[in-house]
Formats: C-alpha cells, sequence, structure tokens
C-alpha cells in the first residue's frame, strides 16, 4: 500500500514526530510511507522518504487572509505534488488547510482519503462559515484518526460523523526508551543535583498555553531544599520562567528539549509533569515519561484523561493549581515506593498502549477500511 502523507508546517512540535513515527511503523508492515512536508529534518534517523512542499503557514486566525488570497495557487502546487506521486493508494493529510485542500482535488487525487485529528478542533473553526467549510470537507473524507477519546468526541461534537472517528495512540518505540541508573547520574552529575536529591521533571514547549509556570510555583510551595525541578525545552517563555525560578536558586533547570538523550533525562527526574495546552492532544512527553519507568503528572486532564490514571500517576484538580499540584508531589516524597510501583506499571501500560507493532497493525486494517469505503463512493 502506498501512503502519501501532507503534513506542512512552520513550527514542528510533538505531532510532527508522531506522524513520522506512524509512518515508519507502517514500513516494518511492508507498506510504502512518502511525507510530502516544508520541514525537510522531519523524518530525522527513520525510513521515511520526505517529498518538498511548499503551501503556506498552517491555517489560523493570523494566516487565514494570506491563505486565502493565495488559495488558488496552493491548491495548483498540493495538486502538482500529488499529481508526482500517483498512482498512491491513501492520501493521509494532518493539518485543517491540508484537510480543506483534500477536499477540492480530483478523484484519482483522493483514491481514499484519511485524517489524522492530532488534538480538538480550533476553536474558530467550531463555528459559523469555518465550521461549514470544514464539514463540507469532512464529507470527503473516508476515515478520521484522533489522538485521544477526547479529541474524538470533540471531533464529533463540531459535526464529522461518529462512525468515521477512530481513535488511535501515538507510535512509540518502546524499545529505545527505558529508565537507565547510569543516564540518571550522568544527567544529575552534569547539573549539578545531588544524588539523593527528589527531581520534579517537565519536558514541554514553554509558551503561554502550557502552563510550565504551575509546575515551578508548585516545587516553591514544597519549601523543601531537597527538592529540584528541572524543566527540558525552550520558547518564549524561557526567561519568565526562568524570573519566576530565582527563590530556588541552584535548584532550578533549564535544559534544551532532549534529543537522542530523553531516556537519560528523564531517567534523572523522579516524576514527570505534563503542562497540556487547552487543546491537547496525546503527549507523547507523558507516554515518554511511563516508558522510562517515571510516575507521570498532569497540571490538567486535557489529553491526558484518559492516559493517566490513579495506577500510573496523578492529575491535579483544580487544574492548572499549584497547591494542587504540590499536594501531588508530596505523596511521592512520602513514599518511594510509590514511584517504583508506579512506574513498573506505566511501563507496562505503555509497551501493550504505544508499541510500534501494536498500532502499526491496527493502522493497517484502518487503512484498508478507508480504501473499502472509498471504492463505494
Amino acid at each position: 500500500m502506498k501512503i502519501v502523507s501532507v503534513m506542512t508546517t512552520h513550527s514542528r512540535g510533538g505531532a510532527e514526530f508522531a506522524a513520522v513515527e506512524m509512518l515508519d511503523a507502517l514500513v516494518d508492515r511492508g507498506h510504502e510511507p512518502v511525507m510530502l512536508t516544508d520541514q525537510p529534518g522531519i523524518a530525522r534517523d527513520r525510513r521515511v522518504p520526505v517529498h518538498p512542499l511548499e503551501i503556506g503557514p498552517k491555517l489560523s486566525t493570523s494566516s487565514w487572509r494570506e491563505l486565502a488570497l493565495t488559495w488558488p495557487s496552493l491548491l495548483r502546487d498540493f495538486r502538482r505534488a500529488l499529481e508526482a506521486e500517483a498512482p498512491y493508494d491513501v492520501l493521509l493529510v494532518h493539518y485543517k488547510k491540508e484537510q480543506l485542500l483534500a477536499g477540492m482535488l480530483p478523484k484519482h487525487l483522493r483514491p481514499s482519503v484519511v485524517w489524522c485529528e492530532w488534538g480538538p478542533v480550533p476553536f474558530p473553526l467550531r463555528t459559523g462559515l469555518p465550521r461549514q467549510a470544514y464539514l463540507a470537507a469532512g464529507r470527503r473524507a473516508d476515515l478520521v484518526l484522533a489522538i485521544s477519546r477526547g479529541t474524538a468526541d470533540n471531533v464529533a461534537d463540531v459535526g464529522i460523523p461518529p462512525w468515521k472517528i477512530v481513535t488511535v495512540p501515538n507510535v512509540m518505540r518502546t524499545e529505545e526508551i527505558d529508565f537507565s541508573a547510569e543516564g540518571r547520574a550522568a544527567v544529575r552529575a552534569e547539573l549539578g543535583i545531588p544524588a539523593d536529591a527528589f527531581v520534579v521533571g517537565c519536558i514541554s514547549r514553554f509558551h503561554p498555553k502550557k502552563r510550565n509556570d504551575v509546575v515551578v510555583d508548585a516545587v516553591k510551595r514544597l519549601e523543601n531544599p531537597n527538592v529540584h525541578v528541572v524543566l527540558a525545552g525552550d520558547g518564549e517563555t524561557e526567561d519568565e520562567l526562568r524570573r519566576l525560578g530565582e527563590p530556588l536558586g541552584d535548584r532550578m533547570h533549564i535544559v534544551p528539549t532532549p534529543g537522542q538523550n530523553v531516556g537519560d533525562v528523564l531517567s534523572a527526574f523522579d516524576v514527570s509533569v505534563f503542562c497540556p495546552s487547552p487543546t491537547e492532544g496525546q503527549p507523547r512527553a507523558t507516554i515518554l515519561a511511563m516508558l522510562a519507568r517515571r510516575p507521570a503528572l498532569a497540571t490538567g486532564p486535557e489529553g491526558v484523561a484518559d492516559m493517566i490514571t490513579p495506577e500510573v500517576g496523578g492529575i491535579a484538580s483544580p487544574e492548572n493549581d499549584p497547591d494542587a499540584l504540590a499536594g501531588l508531589l508530596r505523596r511521592y516524597l512520602d513514599d518511594p515506593a510509590l514511584i517504583v510501583s508506579q512506574g513498573e506499571t506505566g511501563r507496562a501500560l505503555a509497551e501493550r498502549t504505544y508499541a510500534a507493532p501494536v498500532v502499526a497493525e491496527l493502522l493497517e486494517g484502518l487503512f484498508e477500511q478507508a480504501r473499502a469505503h472509498a471504492a463505494k463512493r
């Protein structure tokens, strides 16, 4: 099966990495995926061929006028890129602009159309004419893959028929990430963190919608000189977070977004906290924490409500409340055995749910289902 995946964006996040992992897992099943994108390095060290496609920024409240003015040329360039890949079996589109464009293609360029929804539908597309355009494009989609139960429910609430929507978890190379005592010691030594310190970690974009400040404030509220906080990431709120953490002195650490060393960084944590945005999908950071045998916490339920159970971690309530998060953290300070038990349970859950062979087999069946539906059009 040849699958042409289209994902153009001027900034990369978790969805882009997750999309490549999905395609790479399908290679193992004998399929032929291709990624069309404006991000040439998106495939990293995976086996997914990447072909260039530049059709402007993602659709947003700030870009829609620019996109509307150039829409005919965007559709032309989109069509030419797909003509170069034809014939293929599945057209896989990830973002709203590509979803709308796909609905305008001639039939031979949409043999079967599958949407990936990486999070809830953006608020501007939930009402009025934008909603009508979204739903019109959705009538040309044969299948919608939602990254979480919450995303699936939201897409259905907007008006996409529920029978078209299937929840599919992220694909993870579970064998590549695990707890490492050596990695834990090395990262802590590099950061000057004592071996017996309690470390609250957070891997995240530093963005106003991601309430990383809640993690810093929660650690401050613990008033425990043995507790450190590590924020791993980058973004526009970094300076603000540094100022917020000044009272912690050398117990506050900000490091770059982890790459190949993500397992070591996670191993240096005692607990890993995720800070969801209001339109979160299924955070890879939470799955990575489970794979590294770290309890998975969150400052709110968006995107993680069906991931983080009491057996593997906890979700602060009220959301984004430093006192509520501090209360969760105290459980682990007072009960170190809880870290071990929840870490082991989380690891087992992640292997059952997100392992590449498991999800790839599911995807293969769903793509065949989409092709069968398309054949009846």
